[in-house]
């Protein structure tokens, strides 16, 4: 599965940057969280969406290492960035469905969609795939 960054992760001046080889938008969040490679060794991540408005941020994470399912969830505001908030917690992935097909998880504050539909696309597959029931 190819991975899927969003919004403020896919920037068009992020992916001109990738096809010169300068950056890609791994790159800007592990720049972002201020996570290195050790961080990011084995992880195969799934979708990525960072929105920033209004000097405010909010991120979430959706990767697999191992063979297991994580999810990481950012926010700052206008003082500090990302720092520090790499903190995977083992993600379950029906659960995961039923927040963001039953609750609010992944729409902005107005409702509209920020990652909920391109997750649920994700779950989609990963279920076709046989990763949940």
């Amino acid at each position: 599965m190819y991975p899927v960054y969003l919004n403020d992760w896919e920037f068009e001046w992020i992916r001109e940057d990738w096809r010169r080889g300068d950056v890609d938008s791994r790159g800007m969040m592990m720049a972002d969280f201020g996570i290195t490679e050790e961080d990011m060794k084995g992880v195969e991540v799934i979708l990525a969406s960072y929105t920033y408005e209004d000097y405010e941020g909010d991120a979430f994470v959706l990767f697999r290492k191992d063979g297991k399912y994580y999810e990481v969830h950012g926010s700052h505001c206008s003082c500090y960035g990302l720092e520090d908030q790499w903190e995977p917690e083992e993600a379950v992935l029906k659960e995961l469905e039923h927040r963001v097909t039953e609750g609010r998880f992944g729409r902005n504050w107005d409702g509209n969609n920020s990652f909920a539909k391109e997750l649920k696309l994700v779950l989609k597959q990963l279920k076709l795939e046989g990763a949940y029931e």
